[in-house]
């Protein structure tokens, strides 16, 4: 166990590696109610999330679950990145990262409050268990046929063994799979039933390591204070033609030039490059690594990094290095994802 964003989280159940294949191969469950879940409901719910969040929900529809940022007024960095389930017509649940559910809500009651809609913190009446891998779907019918219907980013309200639930094709892994939002008196009976059917235990490591072959940036690394949507190349999280809070900023940024993009780096041998080292073209500093560490299924270190835009955009530029301590690892440009869905 380790602390995470106020929670204590299960860092690992057997092995980070073990777990990752296990999810890469097969499915795997992980506890991931340190999320935040903010319910937003009412005749203004629609009008407080369009105007507070960087995603245009008119892409989307009830029933479904869509990917969105919350900026900064001043500079557009991005102040968390969130999952918004379209539950009903006028309920939305609004997902924050742990340790920024608190700087979310504030935000979102501001912009509830006068449109006439209610905001609430669920997070400790429930819990949201996520089961991911090219099995996940198939193994989670097995425990409920409703759970085994769902589609990739659809939402759905189901009960399972008296309990309401709701649940989304949604994840953090890069593979197939469900995210169950259920209530916390019967989260160990579920929890307990997932494991019954097969599904391995998996925590905080390999989350970290399958999100990252998936090329999914984490708030705190990736993304947060001076990184906006441009720079981490999430441009498709903004819809231009609604306004939202950080539009005008995120507008000037785009007219002055965006100097960093992140990129994928691949390293030679097992090292795993880590945070904060340094990106190197010819013996320059061009960039620094964001996030790093070693792929179980490359069986090399993997990095995404932010590099001066005019050699991140040049795909002439292969060639890179970086500094582990003194050592220069040879890195390679990699697309991304680095590992694709099985």
């Amino acid at each position: 166990m380790t602390p995470f964003g106020g929670w204590d989280m299960p860092l690992q159940y057997t092995s980070v590696l073990d777990e990752h294949r296990a999810c890469r191969n097969a499915a795997v469950v992980f506890d991931v109610s340190h999320l935040g879940t903010l319910r937003v409901a009412g005749a203004g719910a629609y009008e407080a999330l369009q105007r507070s969040l960087s995603n245009d929900l008119r892409r989307i529809a009830p029933g479904r679950a869509q990917y969105t940022h919350l900026l900064d007024p001043d500079d557009a960095h991005v102040v968390d990145d969130i999952i918004v389930w379209w539950v009903s017509p006028e309920e939305f649940f609004v997902m924050p990262n742990a340790s920024n559910t608190e700087r979310v809500v504030s935000a979102l009651l501001r912009g509830a409050t006068d449109v006439g809609c209610v905001a609430a913190d669920i997070t400790h009446d429930r819990c949201v268990l996520a089961l991911q891998g090219p099995r996940a779907k198939s193994m989670a019918g097995d425990i409920s046929p409703s759970f085994g219907e769902v589609g990739r980013f659809r939402v759905a309200t189901t009960r399972w063994s008296g309990h309401d639930c709701v649940v989304a094709g949604t994840g953090y892994t890069g593979e197939d799979g469900l995210e169950i939002h259920i209530p916390a008196s019967g989260a160990g009976e579920l929890w307990d039933a997932i494991l019954d059917h097969g599904f391995v235990a998996a925590g905080l490591g390999a989350r970290d390591t399958l999100r990252l072959e998936a090329g999914l940036p984490l708030h705190g690394h990736d993304l947060g204070p001076g990184i906006s949507p441009l720079q981490a190349g999430l441009q498709w999280v903004v819809g231009w033609e609604s306004d939202f809070i950080g539009k005008a900023a995120l507008a000037a940024e785009l007219e002055r030039g965006v100097t960093h993009r992140l990129m994928g780096l691949t390293v030679e041998g097992r090292q795993p490059p880590r945070a904060d080292y340094e990106v190197l073209l010819g013996g320059a500093v061009v960039g620094r690594v964001s996030s790093g560490n070693f792929s179980p299924m490359l069986g090399c270190g993997i990095a995404l990094a932010f590099v001066e835009s005019q050699y991140a955009l040049d795909d002439d530029i292969v060639e890179f290095s970086i500094s582990a301590r003194g050592k220069l690892l040879p890195a390679r440009r990699s697309a991304l994802p680095f590992v694709a869905r099985q």
